[in-house]
């Protein structure tokens, strides 16, 4: 099978080969190049037949036009452009018209190297070299017949430019070739990008929806709980314990607002209120205040080290851990005392959670299960983890629940643009 052959010098057009992109500029330009070489070539035999008195000077002007029109009749018919076997027969028609041309003058001789173009554009290659060759022969010997000679220079000059014709061609025809490859290999580039830009679109939206699935359990889900177990407490109170039921419905009225709050910075995607102005030791340590007035249990904040500024991202990951371990706490551990400890310790920043309550078999955790809170221990690792840290945690039923996470001081690189609350 031929390979693409580019763009064919006559008309502006291509002979079937849907690989072939639109003539360029520069195609054009080669075409009429061709065609004023062509004319200019028949025009000289046509002038020096009549210049020079010549005999049948009136049969070589008539087979220099019909030659002519010959040749301007391919690129006007629609065939020409669309069918090899039409260009063929149209090149076959233009060589007649020629060899009449040829046999009547010797200037014919030289409309032999445009021919030579034509054939190796048209023609497929296994046919254009016998096709140059055979008008290469026709010049010389038409040449010699005129000059009742034959000589070794005589067949040189046909002979030298067939080669030269065909070292042009073939040397184009390369480049068309390779300039294809390459437009095939960037359109191939091209789509890879986009697609590997699809790929990039859709993970960042499912770790975005992640991001968003971790940050409602943590604040909105874990608020919304508190509320329910306060109202619970209401129900308990009441009617036989007014006081203790207002206190209750005062501390669910409490947790709302800040819950409230929680969703429209979340929305507004901005900074958690709690570290609104404030430093984290002082957010945690209001976080244990809130849950010792609002549950039955007893919440410690406690400092050690010297702290150090933190990235927000730092900052949002331990304060959402922690309000993630009280709420578990609360919710399911039936403890009494429970202690969040900020420690600054030189290259690493660590946070730890400890109660007193029932403790779990850590290796037996269930499944994540969104509908019934299971995003908790997830979510923390999962954080953790975005930013170069670590999460453990120890547990065994009957001795309390100890969870210890801890971040580098310095924030990875890639992981500081992603500081999101």
């Amino acid at each position: 099978m031929e390979a693409p052959r580019g763009p064919l010098p006559y008309g502006g057009r291509t002979v079937k080969n849907a690989a072939a992109p639109a003539p360029t500029p520069t195609t054009r330009a080669l075409t009429w190049s061709l065609h004023l070489l062509i004319i200019g070539l028949l025009a000289l035999a046509g002038g020096r037949a009549v210049a020079d008195d010549r005999p049948h000077t009136g049969m070589v002007v008539a087979a220099a036009a019909a030659c002519g029109l010959v040749y301007a009749a391919g690129p006007l018919l629609p065939r020409v452009g669309r069918s090899r076997r039409a260009a063929a027969c149209w090149l076959a028609a233009v060589g007649a018209v020629w060899l009449v041309l040829l046999a009547l003058s010797p200037d014919g001789a030289w409309v032999a190297f445009p021919l030579y173009f034509l054939q190796l554009h048209l023609l497929p290659r296994r046919a254009a070299l016998p096709a140059v060759a055979a008008t290469a022969a026709a010049a010389v010997a038409g040449f010699a017949a005129h000059q009742h000679s034959f000589g070794l220079a005589m067949a040189i000059g046909p002979a030298l430019g067939a080669a030269v014709a065909i070292a042009v061609v073939w040397g184009y025809q390369a480049l068309y070739r390779e300039s294809e490859q390459r437009r095939r290999l960037i359109e191939e580039l091209t789509a890879t990008r986009a697609d590997l830009a699809q790929a990039q679109h859709t993970a960042g939206v499912l770790a975005e929806r992640e991001r968003l699935a971790h940050e409602i359990h943590d604040t909105l889900a874990q608020g919304l709980s508190s509320i329910q177990l306060l109202l619970r407490a209401v129900e308990r109170a009441l009617p036989d314990r007014p006081d203790t039921a207002a206190r209750h419905a005062e501390a669910a009225r409490q947790a709302a607002v800040d819950n409230l709050a929680e969703a429209r910075r979340f929305v507004a995607a901005l900074t958690p209120p709690s570290l609104d102005g404030s430093t984290l030791a002082g957010a945690l340590e209001r976080l244990c205040a809130t849950t010792s007035a609002r549950h039955p249990l007893t919440a410690r904040f406690r400092l050690t080290g010297d702290p150090a500024p933190l990235p927000t991202a730092h900052e949002v990951a331990l304060l959402r851990i922690a309000q993630s371990a009280l709420a578990n706490t609360v919710r399911h551990a039936r403890a009494t005392t429970a202690e969040i400890t900020l420690g600054y310790l030189g290259d690493r920043t660590a946070l730890d959670v400890v109660d007193d309550g029932t403790g779990f078999h850590p290796d037996r955790l269930p499944a994540p299960d969104p509908e019934h809170g299971g995003f908790g221990l997830a979510a923390m690792r999962a954080r953790m983890h975005a930013l170069g840290g670590t999460l453990a945690i120890e547990s065994a039923p009957g001795r309390g629940t100890a969870l210890a996470a801890q971040l580098p001081l310095t924030p990875r690189p890639e992981t500081e643009p992603e500081a999101h609350p």
